[in-house]
């Protein structure tokens, strides 16, 4: 099959057996990419079902909430693998040296700009294929995932095996497989992100809500169809 013939057919596909083609697929030129969320969790979990070794990577902005950082302890651990840490090109004091103190509130596109594309697209550079745990109802942007898509703002194959997941059914496979999660999700936060643009759902909220509270923002540019 052509791969406009796959993204079709890979619609009916269960998330392990998208895995199980990307890693065929895409040999060593595919990694799965850790964002932090209860969805990436689970596709390590299936992952290291489908294959023992695996890339593993994460963006490491320097604010990432301690929990969050102990998480990655415990998946290294339990998986046997070593989450690749991306960092930006600035530290974060070299960062208000050149832009000035707190950057994600005056201009918070150019702070994740700094934080998460860049590292992003310079590990991206070096695959033919990334791994998501994006769902459709997430956000209004992420809406027409495909489970296997082309990636056109980093010129890649991406895979999204739990875009038509649901958020009970996430919860559902990390109770009963018992997957190591961040313990913020039972503090209310559905979204993890960097300490100071993070803060817990209330009750009725939207549960991107806590993300860049108080701004037109639901997104970090990552998985945007097209870069601000």
């Amino acid at each position: 099959m052509n791969f406009d013939q796959i993204e079709i057919v890979a619609e009916t596909w269960k998330p392990q057996e998208i895995l199980a083609w990307g890693f065929e697929r895409f040999g060593d030129s595919i990694a799965l990419a850790y964002s932090l969320g209860a969805e990436d969790v689970i596709l390590i979990d299936l992952a290291a079902s489908v294959q023992k070794r695996f890339q593993v990577f994460t963006l490491d902005t320097g604010f990432l909430f301690p929990e969050t950082y102990e998480l990655i302890g415990k998946i290294e651990k339990k998986y046997g693998i070593e989450v690749e840490r991306r960092q930006s090109h600035l530290t974060p004091q070299q960062q208000e040296e050149q832009f000035g103190p707190q950057l994600w509130k005056r201009g918070p596109d150019q702070c994740c700009n700094f934080s998460k594309v860049e590292p992003l697209r310079d590990k991206l550079a070096k695959l033919e294929a990334w791994i998501t745990g994006i769902r459709r109802d997430q956000t209004p942007h992420r809406r027409n995932a495909g489970k296997i898509e082309f990636d056109i703002n980093f010129g890649l194959v991406k895979l999204n095996p739990l875009a038509d997941w649901t958020s009970a059914q996430v919860w559902q496979y990390i109770r009963e497989k018992q997957v190591p999660h961040n313990p913020l999700h039972e503090l209310g936060y559905p979204s993890i992100g960097c300490t100071h643009c993070t803060r817990p759902v209330a009750q009725g909220e939207d549960l991107r809500a806590g993300r860049w509270s108080g701004l037109q923002k639901t997104e970090c540019g990552l998985h945007l169809k097209e870069q601000p």
